[in-house]
């Protein structure tokens, strides 16, 4: 992993916890199998567990090669497919990653952006900052609010998930739109399985957690765009690639939309970008993923993962690679 997501993700608590489990060395870290160094190549011929995390190179053939022990990744974040390679599955290599404790904290910020669209929060709050005088709620926002309002999930992934379990705590309608899940299982889920047309003509909220794939670039266009009710919020916690930039940018600067985006394409808007500066929009640099103390979560997760190796038990969040493909 890199330097800073050392630092970031293994504090001294988790350093005690991997202590009790594995023999490690914390000071070594290798952040390129082509170069690795003699002290590197050294641990790595004999590690039999590599703990990995932002910014660790690609485990190619070549680099297994220094790694004939290797039985097993343990990765403390979310997507292993920049690093897991063909070549970890060919040797057997059993891979698990920290994505289920990375989905809550993503999860948790969607809930809250669902709740302050359904309030109109973006658009009370630039009226206070305003006027700076007393406004009248009533009059001004008579049809805002979260009662038996629809929101509209695209992807029944990890995080997809955990936003519709945290939403059976509000008085609000679900629907989930994935091509992999069952109408039952939407069901037990607590949502109802809609077409993604008919999801954004139906949403008051919609909420995008589907993975980045050929398939999903922009899933919502213009024309889905165009199908959204009028006033209704679009929220992208996933990829920007998702969405056809262009199109939102047009619907939002028409003021018919509102959206709450932590993530765009490009990942960081030109300067000039509207967005920046609308009234309906909240921009947000990709803090929706764990931050702070929330990545003491991804450490906990891949050492509990460890010990249930060092015991000889499976992974429980183990990565199978028929599912990666389509997986974020």
């Amino acid at each position: 992993m890199a330097e800073e997501t050392r630092a970031a993700v293994l504090d001294d608590h988790a350093l005690l916890r991997l202590r009790s489990t594995a023999d490690l060395d914390p000071a070594l870290l290798v952040t390129d199998f082509a170069a690795p160094g003699p002290q590197a190549v050294a641990a790595l011929r004999e590690a039999e567990v590599l703990l990995t995390g932002w910014g660790c190179p690609p485990i190619t053939e070549e680099a297994l090669v220094l790694m004939p022990a290797l039985r097993a990744v343990v990765h403390a974040a979310g997507s292993v497919k920049a690093l897991v390679t063909e070549a970890v599955w060919d040797r057997g290599i059993s891979v698990t990653t920290a994505a289920e404790a990375n989905a809550r904290p993503v999860a948790e910020y969607t809930v809250a952006a669902i709740v302050f669209a359904g309030k109109r929060v973006l658009t009370a709050s630039h009226m206070y900052r305003d006027t700076r005088a007393q406004l009248d709620p009533l009059r001004l926002f008579p049809a805002v609010g979260n009662y038996r309002t629809t929101v509209g999930v695209i992807g029944a992934s990890r995080t997809g998930r955990r936003v519709i379990e945290l939403l059976r705590a509000y008085d609000v309608n679900v629907l989930v739109y994935d091509p992999y899940l069952a109408s039952r299982a939407a069901t037990g889920l607590g949502a109802e399985k809609s077409t993604l047309d008919e999801l954004v003509r139906r949403s008051d909220v919609v909420t995008i957690h589907a993975p980045e794939l050929p398939e999903t670039r922009h899933l919502l266009d213009a024309a889905r765009l165009g199908r959204m009710r009028d006033g209704a919020t679009l929220i992208n916690t996933s990829r920007g690639s998702l969405v056809d930039t262009e199109a939102l940018t047009a619907e939002l600067v028409s003021g018919r939309l509102y959206a709450v985006l932590d993530v765009t394409q490009p990942d960081v808007l030109p300067p000039c970008s509207p967005l920046y500066d609308l009234p309906n929009v909240l921009l947000t640099p990709h803090i929706a993923g764990s931050l702070g103390n929330e990545l003491g979560r991804l450490a906990d997760t891949v050492i509990d993962e460890l010990t249930r190796y060092a015991r000889g038990r499976p992974f429980h969040y183990a990565v199978h690679p028929a599912t990666l493909a389509r997986s974020a």
